[in-house]
């Protein structure tokens, strides 16, 4: 695996690094003695999967709070997305910064989202379908939503979203949401 930091602290991009043989190829999703040697979380207590049928359909950016803040790993395995992620930790040199990326079928890229940060994504092709570690389990009483289109974050998506469900589309502004510590 190479681990690439991105411009968000404790965030990173995870490309992986393929055996390819005449059956096709293999690669290692996770590994826990280099994400340990990257001090990375390593205990993954739920593993989800997602379906987005429509281009343009976007989910996010979601968030859990203390004590139910989760790290995420997240892995396009259908299709393509693109991801995004921002820092909403209170003492954190980059809090209220954001990072995108293009998580697809083909890069098999994987995008680390650590503890105290909103994420989400729009697909950029139909039926775009990612598996996604966590490592707490979901308690609706903690989910929090940022919105998509906060001007103060000024997310550069790069499509204009075609579907987003209610409780997406009434998401906190930034400047409204309790930061994490």
């Amino acid at each position: 695996m190479i681990f690439k930091k991105t411009n968000l602290v404790g965030n990173y991009i995870i490309d992986l690094e393929k055996k390819d043989d005449e059956r096709g190829f293999f690669s290692r999703f996770f590994c826990k003695k280099e994400f340990s040697k990257k001090k990375l979380n390593t205990k993954w207590v739920q593993a989800n999967n997602s379906m987005s049928k429509k281009i343009g359909t976007l989910r996010g950016l979601h968030f859990q709070k203390p004590p139910n803040a989760e790290v995420k790993l997240v892995k396009c395995v259908k299709g393509s997305i693109w991801d995004v992620v921002v820092d909403l930790r209170k003492n954190s040199k980059t809090s209220g910064k954001w990072f995108g990326t293009k998580l697809t079928e083909v890069n098999r890229r994987m995008m680390y989202v650590p503890k105290g940060f909103a994420h989400g994504f729009i697909s950029l092709k139909p039926n775009s379908e990612i598996i996604y570690l966590v490592s707490s389990y979901y308690n609706s009483k903690s989910e929090k939503t940022l919105h998509w289109k906060d001007p103060y974050l000024g997310i550069q998506w790069p499509i204009k979203p075609k579907l987003i469900s209610k409780k997406d589309s009434k998401g906190m502004s930034f400047k409204n949401t309790k930061l994490i510590s």
